[in-house]
């Protein structure tokens, strides 16, 4: 150990800055990284900077204690390689050390994002909470590259889980990355060059729908039991499959938004996951269906703002919703099966391929947009007339003939009083409207 009246040469270690902090040594130097200088704080010996010394130059690297000895080392050879190729670069770092640090950072920052959807938040959440920090937490950021991924992360994971849903945290860690680069945080994205197929060659194929054309009639006549009972869940589903429109989408439908003179469905842009408002027009099928559900809400004291009210004032939640289609499929199959066989059937009938990308609000690229932006409206209604005519020889018809009969039948909608056969026909308040019960909203 050699020494100068105010830089002492030593191996640099957090543990010896904090050693020689006691003393008046100004600077340290390490001998393994001859560029390398830590120089103490003039007003807190409990803290320092590091510079980085090239050709003469001097550069900050950054600050003690928020980078670590160890980590200013790890950063070195890329701040030296920065500046040899262009000597007016920085050899500023942050202080991130471990892959721990930016998965923190990107937790943080996502979960305050106004942009991002709670689905697309908890989605992201997850998969950094239970995947990506347990996995990846401990890894130094220099360390990270193909083989560290491929042996923390994504063979482990593909051994357990669905190609579909290791993408997905793949995604979020890559969005991740090059977020934090963007901002500066990071010098280089190591993911830059990498894709999800240097680690699966397998091409992830989208889940096949668990529903066929041919299972409609025994869905309609389950959705058509359900009515009976049940409107708020039978009229969900129903939306779901005459429209394929998403859950999200549907259960937050406002009533304001349905307009039932014109025939037409507006949803807008913070509702749908592309985040582009979607038109959708009304069938004569539809708007009787929409009218006498709305009549029986009107009837049991409900006047909110919902189409599918929830039971603390806002719109039906997304557990309550999920619920309701595995009560009504027996757990067989899902909401996004029914927009997933309304998409196949109106290939069958021959609707044309860029409408049936429109009806389930799909993004568009900008030639596909312009294509048949003049005429979008009267193709969409002629493609969903199409649909519901077909809906009617699958069961459709008969359940708004059912809903039509009981609204004769009394003056109270849905709820008759009396048949042919002087049988009463009791009508419970749906679930999501049973605190409603007293009187309107």
């Amino acid at each position: 150990m050699t020494t100068s009246l105010k830089t002492l040469h030593v191996v640099l270690t957090d543990s010896e800055i904090r050693k020689q902090s006691a003393g008046a040594v100004r600077q340290l130097r390490d001998p393994r990284f001859p560029e390398l200088r830590f120089r103490y704080s003039t007003t807190d010996r409990t803290r320092g900077a590091w510079h980085v010394v090239v050709r003469g130059k001097w550069g900050k690297a950054g600050d003690y204690p928020g980078i670590s000895a160890k980590s200013i080392q790890s950063a070195l050879p890329a701040i030296l390689l920065r500046r040899a190729i262009d000597p007016e670069a920085t050899s500023t770092e942050n202080a991130w050390a471990t892959m721990g640090d930016l998965l923190r950072w990107y937790t943080n920052r996502m979960i305050r994002d106004r942009s991002l959807s709670e689905k697309r938040k908890a989605g992201a959440k997850s998969a950094l909470k239970c995947h990506l920090v347990p996995r990846l937490a401990n890894l130094q950021l220099s360390d990270l590259g193909k083989a560290s991924l491929d042996s923390l992360l994504m063979w482990p994971m593909q051994e357990r889980y669905a190609l579909s849903f290791v993408r997905l945290v793949y995604n979020v860690l890559a969005v991740a990355m090059r977020q934090a680069h963007r901002l500066g945080h990071l010098r280089l994205n190591p993911m830059a060059g990498l894709k999800f197929s240097d680690f699966v060659s397998k091409r992830v194929k989208p889940k096949p729908s668990r529903l066929r054309t041919d299972d409609l009639s025994s869905v309609l006549a389950e959705v058509s039991a359900t009515f009976a009972v049940l409107p708020t869940e039978a009229v969900l589903a129903l939306m779901m499959l005459c429209h394929g429109t998403r859950l999200g989408e549907t259960r937050m439908a406002l009533w304001r938004n349905v307009n039932l003179n014109t025939r037409q469905w507006f949803i807008p842009q913070g509702d749908t996951k592309t985040k582009a408002e979607h038109l959708l027009p009304l069938t004569d099928q539809v708007c009787s269906l929409l009218q006498t559900y709305q009549a029986f809400q009107r009837a049991n004291g409900y006047q909110g703002a919902y189409v599918f009210p929830g039971i603390r004032r806002g719109a039906m939640s997304a557990t309550t919703a999920t619920a309701v289609f595995a009560r009504l499929s027996d757990h067989q199959w899902t909401s996004h099966d029914l927009r997933k066989v309304a998409r196949t059937a109106w290939m069958d009938l021959g609707i044309d391929y860029l409408v049936g990308e429109m009806l389930v609000n799909h993004a568009l690229k900008n030639m596909d947009a312009t294509y048949i932006h003049t005429a979008a409206e009267n193709l969409k209604r002629e493609a969903l007339e199409k649909w519901h005519h077909r809906l009617d020889e699958y069961g459709l018809s008969a359940i708004a003939s059912e809903t039509n009969a009981r609204c004769n039948v009394s003056g109270n909608p849905l709820r008759a009083t009396q048949s042919k056969a002087s049988s009463a026909i009791s009508i419970p308040l749906p679930r999501s409207m049973e605190s409603l019960s007293g009187g309107a909203q």
